[in-house]
């Protein structure tokens, strides 16, 4: 199955229209999408002698690119390109819900989300044919083999976004979000939610831990229902409903692509609250203009982690739980960050901040991160702090030693019997409010000989360098309205 892939990339690499891995990836996504869905409706059609798809039928699959039963009357070249760019693309972006049933309308929506802003970046037909060839040649999901296998590999797919661009920013090692959902706990009949879901890294280990409680078929429905994710940009969430489907989410419709920021915070109701919040909002992110207005004023920013930990804290059900990834940034900023984290310590438990080393997100960022654990509906009244450390034989994360699931065993034998350590330890919350709510707080287990990372001193540069001209203008803006008062 790694071969197949790696052949895949090789083919879709000599073609002119396919310039670099994002859109290689895209490229693989949109395909990999269909020929999957395909499968799954052969399977829906067994166990459903009256299942309609809501694909027309000479668009479906099986009716264009499965050559060995097609033979000479499979599209190529010219009249592939053609079918898909004019004909199968144009449909599925355009697909018109009121004109399917009930049972047809969720699958449609799904379809049409998936393809309305992917493209067909491929300009050889010969070339396209020979990729949708090996696709169909190597794998068949309804096969239960390659159905194991391919979980493996499409995370591997996946890892590959790190080395793609900014697309990077799209994809959470595993080894973080195993453990984020680890600690969470997540229960049968419980709702979990990603508001920036990406490739759906957090929601996918959400739903395998679901799966693992479910012993009936009503059960496992229930663990399917439960999964929710938003994805405003088009590749991670095409990524994210395959990913669904690959790890048995057949119709994964609760995966909208949306942006959860444009929807003033005041419109959410206790219906879109959820037990359960993981994610990982893109950090570094600025919003576009008029975003941040469908925000109370004291919480006004373009900052995207920001406005996320402002909505998580609203999207969650009071005695819900949460883990959410950001920068050191957030934790040591001040203005709009000190109050947001003011609420933050008032209206939930901040139990746990759990700080990550340089490197876990190498090479889209080499950013200090954290994993802030809390829980909503009482305040915090103290704060436990774990430096997690490197391996003893790493220096740094990379490509070729990426972080391990077996690095937080320390983490996970110590959550529920806390104990000081040279790893671990605890600050009242008395503390953090004379401190500025500052979260920042060095581990003061470990001496003072070690120097600050210079990126974290750039940005507190950075930040303070801002609030100068911040001051500086309301200066001037003074001093121009008591002149013209003169």
């Amino acid at each position: 199955m790694s071969a197949t892939i790696k052949a895949l990339q090789d083919i879709m690499r000599r073609d002119a229209g396919i310039d670099g891995d994002a859109q290689r990836i895209g490229q693989l996504g949109w395909l990999l999408f269909l020929k999957i869905y395909s499968d799954l409706e052969i399977e829906a059609e067994l166990d459903d002698v009256n299942y309609e798809s809501p694909i027309p039928p000479e668009l479906r699959w099986d009716a264009w690119a499965d050559a060995e039963t097609l033979g000479k009357d499979a599209p190529t070249g010219d009249a592939l390109l053609d079918l898909v760019n004019n004909q199968l693309f144009p449909t599925l972006k355009n697909l018109d819900l009121d004109t399917l049933t009930n049972k047809q309308r969720s699958r449609g929506a799904l379809l049409r989300a998936a393809f309305e802003d992917a493209y067909n970046y491929m300009k050889s037909g010969t070339l396209l044919r020979q990729v949708v060839n090996k696709i169909n040649q190597d794998i068949d999901f309804n096969d239960t083999k390659t159905r194991h296998l391919f979980g493996d590999i499409y995370e591997q797919i996946l890892k590959g976004l790190q080395s793609a661009g900014n697309a990077g920013e799209f994809y959470t090692p595993r080894a973080v979000t195993q453990f984020a959902v680890d600690m969470i706990d997540p229960q049968l009949g419980e709702t979990a939610l990603d508001p920036a879901v990406g490739t759906g890294g957090f929601i996918t280990a959400v739903y395998e831990r679901l799966k693992q409680q479910a012993s009936t078929p009503a059960e496992l429905a229930l663990a399917k229902e439960s999964i929710h994710g938003v994805e405003k940009k088009a590749l991670p969430h095409l990524l994210c409903v395959t990913n669904m489907m690959v790890h048995g989410i057949e119709n994964p419709s609760n995966i909208r692509h949306d942006n959860t920021l444009a929807r003033p915070l005041r419109d959410y109701t206790t219906k879109d609250q959820v037990h359960i919040v993981v994610t990982n909002p893109p950090f570094g992110g600025i919003e576009e203009d008029g975003i941040e207005t469908n925000f109370p004023a004291a919480f006004r920013t373009r900052e995207t982690a920001d406005l996320f930990l402002v909505l998580v804290m609203e999207l969650l059900k009071p005695g819900g739980r949460a883990a959410v990834v950001l920068p050191d940034g957030t934790l040591f900023g001040e203005g709009i960050k000190t109050r947001i984290k003011k609420k933050l310590l008032e209206e939930c438990n901040l139990h746990t901040i759990v700080r990550l080393p340089k490197g876990v997100f190498a090479p889209y960022t080499t950013i200090k991160t954290n994993i802030l654990f809390f829980n909503k509906g009482e305040p915090t009244k103290e704060t436990w702090f774990y430096e997690h450390p490197y391996p003893d034989d790493y220096k740094s994360y990379s490509k070729t030693k990426p972080m391990r699931i077996e690095e937080f065993t320390a983490e996970k034998a110590w959550w529920n019997a806390r104990e000081e350590n040279p790893q671990s330890w605890k600050v009242p919350v008395e503390d953090i409010a004379a401190g500025g709510y500052n979260l920042d707080i060095a581990n003061p287990n470990v001496g003072d000989d070690k120097h600050e990372d210079p990126e974290v001193l750039f940005q507190r540069y950075a930040e303070a360098r801002d609030n100068v001209e911040v001051a500086r203008e309301a200066l001037r803006a003074a001093l121009a309205e008591a002149l013209l008062r003169r």
